[in-house]
């Protein structure tokens, strides 16, 4: 495994974030296994939601921290204020409730990263950011960001945080992977633009960009003919997308690599800090991910992956 740092955070984080969607207690088993496998190579760095499972994924690492014991030796990243049947709720109820109830199901004190999982451009940023340094003072959380946020208004948060002496977004989680999608996966969801990446580059603020692997786009499962999957044909399927992935297999066939690490690998190799979530659902697909970790990219052969040169 390899380490990357953020400020406000002690422990060296895993550069690969285990997502653990399909962690629940209804599978303790899986749970159990895929969590112990992810510490067992060095990853140390989990991501959950306050929406994941309806509540069990965040019960299933309560009682794994429990049964293990090393909830210390965990940066947990969990996200809340998600909108529900009742309306958005990226205000200070919202996040309030999603805190409490998170700490009581996994069983701890306190959360290392907590982002907000969608935000509410009706809600001024000085509330949010307020709010969000309250439960910071009270040690319920130590840093803070958005999930799926403009870094408009990632800007706007943090130059209000520095106006008023507080505690700023220390980490965004948009979408980033090599394919490009064609539209959001899911409602409220977004992906890193040309724009975005700038901006990153110029403020160094780390990414932990979820579908990193753009649902196994790369693995070699799909096709051009194959239309078997209706979201990843609505959202990953272009010309300009099997053209990324002909040059990601042409280009681990050159390393040693697959395309799909070849692709994660091209996460990971950004001109600022990146921590790509990657949600295994088995042991294999976790290792088969870890090479990419070993792979060496060049800043030429990043833009050529990405279409933005014709020259290897």
């Amino acid at each position: 495994m390899k380490y990357g740092t953020l400020a406000g955070i002690e422990k060296p984080i895993s550069r690969l974030v285990m997502g653990t969607m399909v962690c629940s207690t209804d599978n303790m088993e899986l749970t159990n296994t895929l969590l112990d496998g992810y510490f067992a190579i060095g990853g140390n760095c989990l991501d959950t939601a306050r929406v994941y499972g309806g509540g069990k994924t965040e019960a299933a690492l309560g009682q794994w921290f429990s049964s293990r014991k090393n909830r210390d030796e965990v940066v947990l990243l969990a996200k809340g204020a998600h909108p529900n049947a009742s309306g958005k709720r990226v205000n200070p109820a919202g996040i309030a409730e999603d805190i409490a109830t998170s700490l009581d199901l996994m069983q701890t004190d306190f959360i290392d990263i907590y982002l907000l999982h969608r935000d509410d451009p009706e809600v001024p940023v000085g509330v949010i950011v307020d709010c969000l340094n309250e439960h910071k003072e009270a040690g319920r959380i130590k840093v803070f960001g958005g999930s799926n946020w403009t870094t408009q208004r990632i800007q706007e948060a943090n130059e209000y945080a520095a106006k008023h002496h507080l505690q700023g977004f220390s980490a965004s989680s948009p979408q980033l992977s090599l394919a490009v999608p064609n539209e959001a996966m899911w409602g409220g969801c977004l992906w890193v633009t040309p724009e975005d990446s700038a901006w990153h580059t110029t403020s160094q603020l780390p990414l932990f960009p979820w579908s990193s692997q753009a649902s196994g786009f790369f693995t070699g499962r799909f096709s051009p003919e194959d239309r078997s999957s209706a979201d990843v044909v609505r959202v990953y399927y272009s010309e300009a997308n099997w053209e990324r992935f002909r040059r990601a297999t042409e280009l681990g066939n050159q390393k040693g690599f697959t395309a799909n690490q070849i692709a994660l690998a091209y996460v990971l190799h950004q001109p600022y800090p990146t921590f790509p979530l990657f949600g295994p659902r088995s042991i294999e697909e976790m290792n088969s991910s870890l090479p990419a970790l070993e792979v060496t990219l060049t800043p030429n052969e990043v833009r050529w992956l990405n279409l933005e040169s014709d020259t290897l």
